[in-house]
């Protein structure tokens, strides 16, 4: 029993890693240069599926690959105040837990929140359009088979409530790698959210795993531009800019829910700005 604790452990470990950190991998991959989005591929074999992946992420949100599935329900968001860490994860800023944060529901099955961290520009477009930073939150099944991550688009504006929980631990970040921050609040990511546009696709950093349940909220939220360069800058310059190229649809649709007074209705034909 306890080596089978063990081993739950080191998979999960591993598999967090996967979803966090490139120094899990011997080969180092970055956004510019010869080791940029182009080559992963041939990075390492277990980046394989970033050149032959034909199921990959970021995607595009465009309408005429996008169709109403009047079967999804909302996805309710109650996630726990628990203490956290602010990680530079090389690649990108994150925010680890230390504890148990919540779960969402998804197509039946549990998933936990296990870590969040931002891209910018943001990852994901909308009809074509680019946005300043793009947030995922990172969730996995108990038996660590399944990931779902949830994303949210950011621009410009009023400072985000969230990230202000801890923006000034952003500044001491760049001599860090990681600093408590705490207990984290999730008040302003908690609730439902009438329209969210999912599919599945992969993780958008190396080794790009397949299978990845993306859902992509409709509503955007604000960042102040001192928020986003203190987002920016504990990276060096090779991951200021960390948003992987868009990816080909091959096939797939894009499924979305919009809700509004109890009644399903035709989605507006421009994502929310």
């Amino acid at each position: 029993m306890a080596m089978m604790r063990f081993h739950l452990a080191i998979t999960s470990m591993a598999l967090l890693a996967l979803c966090t950190s490139a120094d899990y991998f011997s080969a180092n991959f970055s956004y510019t240069g010869p080791n940029g989005p182009a080559n992963w591929g041939s990075l390492s074999p277990s980046f394989a599926a970033c050149s032959n992946g034909k199921a990959q992420s970021p995607v595009d949100l465009i309408k005429s690959d996008i169709v109403i599935n009047k079967q999804f329900k909302n996805i309710a968001r109650n996630y726990l105040p628990t203490n956290a860490t602010l990680v530079n994860n090389k690649f990108h800023i994150g925010v680890h837990f230390e504890g148990k944060v919540g779960d969402i529901n998804v197509n039946g099955k549990n998933y936990s929140l296990k870590q969040l961290h931002w891209h910018s520009p943001s990852e994901h477009k909308a009809n074509g359009s680019i946005h300043d930073a793009e947030l995922h939150l990172v969730h996995l099944t108990q038996d660590l088979s399944n990931i779902t991550v949830m994303a949210v688009l950011y621009k410009l504006g009023d400072p985000d409530p969230f990230i202000s929980q801890f923006q000034d631990k952003l500044v001491e970040l760049g001599k860090k790698k990681e600093i408590a921050i705490g207990t984290i609040d999730f008040e302003e990511i908690n609730g439902s959210s009438r329209r969210y546009y999912t599919y599945v696709g992969s993780l958008t950093t190396p080794p790009c795993k397949e299978g990845v349940n993306w859902i992509i909220l409709g509503k955007l939220r604000t960042l102040s531009s001192e928020q986003l360069k203190l987002l920016k800058a504990p990276l060096k310059p090779e991951f200021k800019h960390n948003a992987r190229p868009l990816q080909q649809m091959n096939g797939r649709k894009i499924e979305m829910y919009y809700h509004l007074h109890g009644t399903h209705v035709t989605p507006p034909s421009k994502y929310h700005k």
